[in-house]
Formats: structure tokens, C-alpha cells, sequence
């Protein structure tokens, strides 16, 4: 069983969640909630997966939170 990082946003025209894996082109999906979301992330990367495994371009790292007066 494989893991990747996934970043999730919301896309403000439609409403939909769009998913990422950072740094994996063509590894991206959306869906109307978190369940659907991720049951569309699954299909996608494993059907990349099948092509072998995926090049990488970058590492997550993680998310930080910065305030500006």
C-alpha cells in the first residue's frame, strides 16, 4: 500500500473540492464532498499508478500559518 499527501482546496466558482498530490502532474481530482473527494483521488492515482511509479517533481513539506500587519 502506497501513502501521498494530498492538498485540498475549494474552488470558489463552483464549490467543488479539488485534490493534489504536490509535486505528481496529472494527480488531481475534485468532487462535491470529502467521501467523493477521495473515493476520485483513489481512481486517479491508481490508474497513474499502473504506468509505474510516479516522478516526483517535489517533496510536501507542510503548511504554515503567517500573519501581515
Amino acid at each position: 500500500m502506497r501513502t501521498f499527501n494530498v492538498i485540498i482546496e475549494r474552488d470558489p466558482d463552483t464549490g467543488l473540492l479539488v485534490g493534489s498530490v504536490p509535486g505528481w502532474p496529472g494527480a488531481h481530482s475534485q468532487g462535491a464532498t470529502f467521501d467523493e473527494l477521495e473515493n476520485n483521488l483513489r481512481e486517479v492515482i491508481s490508474m497513474l499508478l499502473e504506468d509505474g511509479d510516479p516522478k516526483i517533481e517535489s517533496e510536501f513539506v507542510g503548511l504554515q500559518t503567517i500573519q501581515v500587519a
